[in-house]
């Protein structure tokens, strides 16, 4: 090959060079259209990942709701139960008391109809005092009627009398005692009242 041969190839290489060059400014200036649809898809995606953070903090908030109301009304049933343990403890015997006053009753008519000195009124008054205490401590108590003023909570008149030298709406006479069971009425008293 002579130097001219080897000139026109060079020439040649250079030639074909140039168009690559030409291509790789081209690329270059077609990159930003590229970044720009890459772009477009980050914003569309952050906006879809804002809005499913605005509803997943929605559910949070709701959830959070139901869970506040859900330990409140378990907590006001534990205060139930507890109110209604206390209750039923402190009034569980008075089934047995109410099914007792009538025993109480007997056991004070037969000692009206017994002879007072005898052993079978000391047997029934023993049987009567063992009861009532049992039964007062389990806090069931007489109601104290006679001379007190007529209470419409503790005392049933049955009868009204007029008496001289006593004021009107008070006790005279007690018919069948009433029983009061801590702070509740288990009988009340039947009275006579003066007019």
């Amino acid at each position: 090959m002579t130097e001219k041969d080897k000139i026109e190839d060079i020439n040649e290489d250079v030639v074909d060079e140039q168009p690559i060059e030409d291509e790789i400014g081209d690329h270059e200036k077609r990159k930003p259209s590229f970044s720009k649809k890459k772009d477009d898809k980050e914003k569309v995606k952050i906006k879809e990942l804002q809005s499913e953070i605005i509803t997943l903090k929605e559910e949070a908030i709701a959830l959070k709701n139901d869970y506040f109301k859900a330990y409140a009304d378990a907590e006001n049933t534990k205060k139930r139960l507890q109110q209604d343990f206390a209750l039923r403890s402190k009034y569980m015997i008075q089934n047995f008391a109410m099914e007792m006053l009538s025993v109480i009753d007997n056991l004070e008519r037969a000692m009206d109809s017994a002879e007072k000195d005898t052993s079978l009124y000391t047997g029934i008054d023993m049987v009567h005092q063992q009861l009532l205490n049992a039964l007062n401590k389990e806090g069931v108590e007489v109601i104290d009627a006679l001379g007190a003023k007529f209470d419409p909570n503790y005392h049933h008149a049955i009868m009204t009398e007029a008496k001289e030298g006593v004021e009107s709406n008070i006790v005279i006479e007690v018919l069948q005692k009433g029983y009061k069971l801590k702070d509740r009425i288990l009988r009340a008293a039947l009275v006579k009242v003066s007019e």
